[in-house]
């Protein structure tokens, strides 16, 4: 069972506490969503579970380890943060093959991923003519590659058109029934109200909401004016 785990989690840049000591779990065959206004610290959370920057205390593991100690990496954990992440001179299939090769994957993998969302068609086109939603399909192949256990997703569904939505909506409901881990963080209340199971809403480097989505929105409408009376302290 390979769970993330977010324990105290504390950043600090200069004189500037970005993270004030975040705690939160995202569990198998659960699709957890990670909410918050800009700046509340949602990027640096998933930058530190991810390896690419260091708490200044506390942890964040992939089942008991940080992901750096991961032996397989890629068949772990499959993520996708600040778009497609690919060349713009590459096309997208050589992107992925690329990725890959470096992970000794098999090449046949390539093309199943492809299938998988929507790009069969432009996998010969160059990353830089990519539509926005086009780019969120190739970071979403480009993570699901190893087909890992556990997906990190920032803001998939962005770009992308109503069909679209509804199509990577099912796609993670499906990881999460098959008893993997799914963690997102994303701004369209109404879409995440329909996809997640859990809820963390953060705000200031804090955590100020922890539960499931009905414990979350409470005696609220909806997820949105949950996240507003949240975040803006309108709940207090």
């Amino acid at each position: 069972m390979d769970v993330i785990t977010i324990d105290n989690l504390v950043k600090r840049r200069g004189s500037r506490e970005i993270l004030s000591g975040i705690s939160f779990r995202a569990r198998p065959g659960r699709v957890t969503g990670f909410l918050g206004p800009n700046g509340a610290g949602k990027s640096s959370t998933l930058r530190i579970l991810l390896g690419l920057d260091r708490a200044t205390s506390g942890a964040a593991l992939i089942g008991s380890v940080p992901f750096a100690k991961l032996p397989d990496p890629l068949a772990m954990v499959g993520a996708m943060l600040d778009g497609p992440g690919a060349h713009r001179a590459r096309t997208g299939r050589a992107h992925l093959r690329w990725v890959a090769r470096s992970a000794g994957l098999p090449r046949a993998r390539v093309d199943e991923v492809l299938e998988v969302v929507g790009l069969t068609n432009a996998a010969s086109k160059r990353v830089g003519a990519y539509s926005l939603g086009m780019g969120r399909r190739l970071g979403l192949a480009t993570a699901l590659l190893g087909d890992p256990e556990i997906l990190v997703l920032d803001e998939p569904v962005n770009g992308l058109d109503p069909d679209g939505i509804r199509w990577i909506r099912t796609l993670l409901r499906e990881r999460a029934a098959s008893g993997r881990t799914v963690l997102l963080s994303g701004h369209l209340m109404g879409e995440l109200a329909e996809t997640v199971d859990d809820v963390v809403v953060v705000n200031e480097g804090k955590v100020v909401a922890d539960g499931t989505l009905g414990e979350v929105t409470g005696a609220y409408r909806t997820l949105e004016d949950a996240f507003f009376a949240l975040t803006t302290g309108a709940a207090s």
